[in-house]
């Protein structure tokens, strides 16, 4: 298993990193597509379609993408659509954790398919919109997502072994608990600071996720990574609620070792449309 999972990961990276570093965004944009699209045929399996009628959701989601790249939707502001697929998984996220597990399939199947095209398509538009902002910008949004999982992981064992361990939603994951979130949030704190001291100190001449916001204010900018390790945290648990409701454990076998595309990327589908919102916003 342990094999798989290198192999897998050497093979991604030796993709991934090309395309990100390459000088255009051009081929970041394209290989990310890609993935959304395998992601879209993956959310037709979970709602019950096909292998056919999967595929043809797979080919929704390169069709609504393209377009919206052919309409040069990539370099448009797009604020308005920030703030609403934002307010969107707030309040649907919130709805569905509450509702848990048997709360899923009350949900009727056209609004789950249409609502995953538009998770998905939209989480494209966005991280298209950050590599064209710059590598750099890029890199602190999805490092965030990172450092919040890998603090989460190592504070939950760390302090839920050594003292008490409050599940977080056991009924959803029961891995998770309250001390791996605290761990998460003092993990992507430190990273933000760290991140806007090397912007000022390099002069980086992209600046960050963090620095664009701690230029409003450094507490604005704590706040909003705060708020965005949670939301890396409800995006994970949405899919964990959703397998557990289908009955699987990962959303396909596509990445041997890693499970599914949707496995890999559900916490960044509600946290890359929220980086946007935020950095988008007039300032007062």
């Amino acid at each position: 298993m342990l094999k798989q999972r290198v192999i897998t990961a050497i093979v991604l990276l030796a993709i991934l990193l090309p395309a990100l570093f390459y000088p255009s965004p051009e081929p970041f944009c394209a290989v990310v597509l890609l993935l959304i699209a395998a992601g879209g045929w993956e959310w037709g399996k979970l709602n019950g379609l096909g292998q056919g009628m999967s595929l043809v959701l797979a080919g929704v989601c390169l069709a609504l993408c393209g377009a919206s790249w052919w309409a040069g939707l990539l370099q448009q502001q797009l604020t308005w659509l920030w703030i609403l697929a934002g307010s969107a998984w707030v309040l649907a996220g919130a709805w569905l954790i509450r509702s848990g597990v048997p709360g899923w399939p009350r949900v009727p199947k056209a609004v789950r398919l249409v609502g995953g095209i538009a998770v998905l398509c939209v989480a494209w538009l966005a991280a298209a919109q950050a590599r064209i902002a710059g590598i750099n910008f890029l890199l602190s949004i999805l490092l965030l997502v990172w450092v919040a999982d890998i603090f989460a992981y190592f504070a939950g064992r760390a302090l839920g072994l050594r003292w008490t361990r409050v599940k977080l939603a056991p009924a959803i994951s029961p891995g998770k608990s309250w001390e791996g979130v605290w761990g998460g949030m003092a993990g992507v704190v430190l990273v933000a600071l760290a991140w806007v001291w090397a912007d000022a100190h390099w002069q980086s001449a992209v600046p960050s996720f963090y620095s664009v916001l701690a230029s409003r204010g450094l507490w604005l900018m704590l706040l909003a990574v705060l708020f965005m390790a949670a939301m890396s945290v409800v995006g994970d648990l949405v899919e964990s609620l959703i397998k557990r409701s289908v009955g699987v454990k990962d959303s396909s076998g596509l990445l041997p070792g890693h499970g599914g595309v949707l496995d890999r990327v559900d916490a960044l589908l509600p946290t890359l449309p929220l980086a946007l919102m935020l950095t988008s916003l007039p300032t007062a």
